[in-house]
């Protein structure tokens, strides 16, 4: 909670710090990496640096934080926190590294907003900027704990044992721990950080969710999009070495559950989809299960035999697909976008979203009308998370 003068000075100065917050990121991003030019080298998505959603995603939580305080001073937004905590842990990220953003940070805020930056501003900001911080670092702290590792320590060697392809534009590569240690624990659902070192030297990381876990391997699956999933695409084979983290991710199945399961995707966002069925057909689940998916076509529906496959060794479960450009006798009202509302969902049941940002927004839509409560919809989005922080 925001002291009472912080408050005061928060509430009358966020009109000021919120209109100029993508600037500051972008600011802060740029004093950082001058300072810490490892960190955009090796920790940091370069390609969201470059399009400017990480920046976006930044600057939207701060401001998101900011409102939440003020206006619901005796709660804060859990659900924005843990998303970003699990992105955090995924990375190895520690409470050594807050300081270091808070410094850079504060200066970029200084540089856009200089005189009207009082003593009295910096300090209202300064307890903004510790009360979330301090919130992620005690999540991520419990979230190493629950993993049963030190902070940070999340980084472990995997050889590749399997590659298969899905589609021209997507692969499955299946892991094991190097050392022959066993599996780490996964829920389904969740994704893996992936780290390769690139031609350049740089060592990038980006998150792949997690296609299932059976016969000795985790699987992770990757849409050639960006140079770290084309890198794996035309150089990691059967026999190399990955460095990938423990499993990660707030989106995942309730296992504690037996309500009605509603997987909704699009396009590559079957994955964790995927994930899910393969670990309710592996434990024998009675549970009812509504499978939809929307793609562009046929060709690209990767785990499309998959997907029905896995349908068929549940009691009670159905997949209902849309493409927008479907091939030879395919009915058309499973034709063109996805529509929800057409399809009887049970009230009671807890849906799991995957995709783009404006089908999920799309999908939540008809999924609220249809009677869902907002409690029981989930969703992973790619990418920084433009949505939750509110840009």
């Amino acid at each position: 909670m925001l002291s009472a003068s912080a408050t005061v000075t928060v509430r009358a100065t966020l009109p000021v710090v919120g209109g100029a917050i993508g600037e500051i990121a972008s600011i802060f991003y740029r004093r950082l990496f001058a300072a810490h030019p490892e960190l955009e080298r090796d920790l940091f998505n370069r390609g969201n640096q470059a399009s400017g959603t990480q920046q976006q995603a930044l600057a939207g939580s701060i401001a998101a934080f900011a409102t939440v305080l003020l206006e619901h001073p005796d709660t804060r937004p859990d659900v924005m926190l843990g998303r970003i905590a699990n992105k955090h842990v995924s990375l190895g990220i520690r409470a050594e590294h807050y300081p270091i953003v808070r410094e850079h940070l504060f200066g970029a805020i200084v540089e856009v907003l200089g005189e009207a930056v009082t003593p009295e501003v910096a300090a209202a900001w300064d307890e903004v900027y510790w009360l979330m911080a301090n919130a992620l670092i005690s999540i991520e702290d419990r979230l190493y704990r629950e993993s049963g590792v030190p902070a940070g320590e999340v980084w472990r060697e995997n050889r590749v044992v399997t590659r298969r392809s899905e589609t021209p534009q997507v692969v499955t590569f299946g892991v094991r721990p190097a050392d022959g240690s066993a599996l780490p624990a996964v829920r389904p659902g969740q994704y893996v950080s992936v780290q390769v070192e690139l031609p350049d030297g740089a060592r990038q990381i980006r998150q792949y969710s997690l296609s299932g876990r059976s016969d000795g391997e985790l699987r992770f699956t990757v849409r050639r999009d960006g140079e770290v999933s084309g890198f794996l695409h035309d150089h990691v084979e059967v026999g190399g070495e990955l460095r990938v983290s423990l499993p990660s991710g707030d989106v995942h199945l309730d296992e504690q559950s037996d309500s009605p399961v509603l997987l909704v995707s699009a396009g590559i966002g079957c994955t964790p989809m995927i994930g899910i069925l393969d670990h309710l057909v592996a434990t024998g689940s009675q549970r009812q299960v509504i499978s939809v998916h929307a793609d562009r076509s046929p060709a690209d529906h990767a785990f499309r035999g998959d997907l029905a496959e896995l349908t068929a060794k549940l009691p009670d479960a159905a997949a209902h697909v849309w493409y927008e450009r479907p091939e030879g006798d395919w009915p058309a009202d499973r034709t063109g976008l996805i529509d929800l509302g057409t399809l009887e969902l049970p009230a009671s049941a807890t849906a799991y979203l995957c995709g783009p940002l404006p089908f999920l927004r799309a999908a939540r839509g008809q999924l609220l009308a249809a009677g869902l409560p907002a409690a029981a919809i989930h969703y992973e989005v790619f990418g920084p998370d433009l949505w939750l922080a509110g840009a």
